[in-house]
C-alpha cells in the first residue's frame, strides 16, 4: 500500500471542507432559493423562469451534492484510517 503526505493532506482538507459546514451552506442556499421562488416575494418574467426551471434544476443538483457529501462523510473515517495506516513506498 502507498500513502504519501499529499494523500494525507488531501484527506484532511476534504474532512475540513465537509465537516466545516459545506452541507450547511447548501441548506442555506436552498432556503434562499425557496424564498425567491415565492411569487409573493418576487414576480415577473425572470422570476417565473427562475421558479419554473432555474431553481428546480439548481435545487436538484444541490440536493444530489448534499446527499453525496453526506455519504462521503460516512466514508471519511474509513478512508482516513486507510490513508494514515498505509505505508510509504511503491
Amino acid at each position: 500500500m502507498l500513502s504519501t503526505e499529499q494523500a494525507k493532506t488531501a484527506i484532511r482538507q476534504i474532512q475540513s471542507i465537509v465537516n466545516g459546514g459545506f452541507t450547511d451552506q447548501i441548506s442555506q442556499l436552498d432556503a434562499q432559493g425557496r424564498i425567491l421562488s415565492d411569487s409573493n416575494v418576487w414576480d415577473g418574467p425572470l422570476a417565473s423562469n427562475f421558479r419554473g426551471s432555474t431553481w428546480p434544476e439548481t435545487k436538484a443538483a444541490l440536493d444530489k451534492a448534499k446527499t453525496e457529501l453526506e455519504q462521503l462523510r460516512t466514508q471519511l473515517d474509513k478512508i482516513s484510517q486507510d490513508i494514515f495506516t498505509a505505508g510509504g513506498g511503491a
